[in-house]
Order: structure tokens, then sequence, then C-alpha cells
């Protein structure tokens, strides 16, 4: 992503030191971000020194108080991300002196939360011409080809963060069947649940949930979570091993409603060139309709 003209995030996930480690030694001299969820690196806050030490051009908190960590990014010289889900989280990053606000509809993949991409990015973007106007706005939920990249500059972003459309990328590190559940899924195939989350023992914020592909994991246990928290030292080990082999029904898939944009896996770079050229071909024919 970065080698193509954006700005590549290395996942952060759960505050694993080693992870964190090892993906800036394969990113190895090119200019990319970190991104943490927030509430699980309070947990253990050493990794986000740990990252900073790499000199990330940017660090995305989303999910928590971003005040926590705001100022030790700010002082390391990295840009401040800060991923939002409605206003009041705006309002809270713009009081940590977030350069970037990231307004997350729920169409993306992985957590999030109620309010949609169409709606939240244009509110968004009033809230920051009124407020805070030297702050960037970044659209992402349901973003996954040019016209939502043009569409989201129109509604009046600055740019985009693309979650799924990357994850089905040749570089991402993703099993094949996971890739292969993807290309063969639509709009319709995904659900936001708890039962990921459950089945892992990890102890979100309730106003958060995950969007995944329905399979016959969710088909299960959504809507019986109370059984499967009750069952989780059996569930756990299985969704485990499932998730380790790959299996695309009885573990979390992990991607956002744009599944259904999606038909092939492609270089991560090809990705970024194409939506580019796609937007720009689409608000240069807006521009002239107008004339």
């Amino acid at each position: 992503v970065s080698r193509a003209g954006g700005l590549g995030l290395i996942g952060g996930g759960y505050g694993d030191s080693d992870w964190v480690r090892a993906q800036f030694a394969a990113a190895g001299s090119e200019r990319v971000g970190v991104g943490f969820i927030t509430w699980s690196a309070q947990r253990s806050p050493r990794v986000v020194a740990e990252a900073l030490a790499f000199r990330p051009a940017a660090v995305m908190l989303s999910f928590g108080d971003p005040e926590v960590f705001a100022q030790q990014v700010k002082d390391a010289g990295a840009v401040l991300i800060c991923q939002c889900q409605n206003l009041g989280h705006v309002e809270r990053a713009i009081q940590a002196g977030a350069d970037v606000v990231v307004a997350q509809g729920t169409e993306a993949g992985g957590h999030g939360s109620l309010r949609g991409t169409l709606s939240l990015v244009p509110e968004v973007a009033d809230f920051l011409t009124e407020f805070s106007p030297e702050t960037l706005l970044l659209a992402a939920g349901g973003i996954a080809d040019g016209r939502a990249l043009a569409a989201s500059l129109a509604l009046g972003a600055d740019g985009v963060l693309i979650g799924t459309r990357l994850w089905a990328s040749e570089e991402a590190l993703v099993h094949p069947r996971h890739h292969q559940a993807i290309v063969e899924s639509n709009g319709d195939s995904t659900i936001r649940t708890t039962t990921g989350d459950l089945v892992r023992g990890l102890d979100w914020p309730p106003e958060f949930t995950m969007r995944m592909r329905r399979n016959a994991f969710t088909d299960r246990w959504h809507g019986d979570e109370q059984a499967l928290a009750a069952n989780a030292d059996i569930e756990g080990p299985r969704y485990r091993a499932a998730f380790a082999d790959g299996d695309p029904d009885n573990a979390g898939v992990v991607f956002g409603e744009a599944a259904g944009l999606i038909h092939s896996i492609e270089p991560a770079a090809s990705i970024v060139q194409q939506m580019v050229v796609e937007a720009a071909v689409l608000l240069r024919s807006g521009a002239d309709y107008l004339r």
C-alpha cells in the first residue's frame, strides 16, 4: 500500500509485542503506520512504546479513549489517527488532538458500531468544518472501489481507510480458504455478532460488535450467546483449531459488506492504483456534467 502511494498500516491487534516487532522488521524502511485496539493496548501499554521506537509515520487508535496514548504518539512525532463510530467518539478524538479522524460506518468488517457510512461521513465533515477545520477526515466502511472513493470525497472526506478490500489482497496474511470464501460471498453474507469475541474470551466493550461471515459457527451460536459463553472452555479450542486450519465454516472469517464487490484476490498496489484511477475518471466526468 505504501509503495503505491498510500499509507500502509501494521495491525497491532491485541498488543502482541513479538508480532508488532516482526511486522516492522518486514516493512523495513517503508513509510508505514501502526494501529491499536485502544482498550486492549491499555492493558499492555508497553507495546505502544515499542512500536513508537520504530518511528511509524502514524498511529491509529480505535475502540477506546485515545487520550491515554495521544500525547505519547505526538511526542514521538507520529500523526495521530482516531477511528470513530459516532459523533461522541469524534468529539473525544478532537479533544485528544487527533490529526486525522476516521468515520467508520457499520458496513465495515471486524469491529464497529451502528452508524452507516453514508450519513456518518458528511455529519462528521460538517462537525470538523465548524470545530476543527485543520483535522483531516477519512471515510471507512464498505469502500472497495473507485466509486466508493469518489463518493467519499463528495461526502466531504479527504480520503479513505480501506480494510476489507486490502484484506482480499495477495500480500495480506489471510488463509487461502478465507480468501476463497470472500470471493464466493456477497454483501448479504455477513453478520454483526459478539460470538467471535465470546468464544475467544475477549472482553470487548458492549457498544462494539464484530462483522464477520455468516457460517455454521454463527448459525449455531448467534442468538445463543449465554450458552456459548458457558461452553467456552470446549468451544474455544475448537474455534482456534478451525481458524488455524483455515476452516471457513467453523471459525470467524472477518470481512465487511464490501465482499459483494470483490471478485478476485489482487496485489495491494494494483488495488490502490485501480481505485484511484476509477475515482479520478468518475470525478472528472461528474465535473464535466455539472458544467
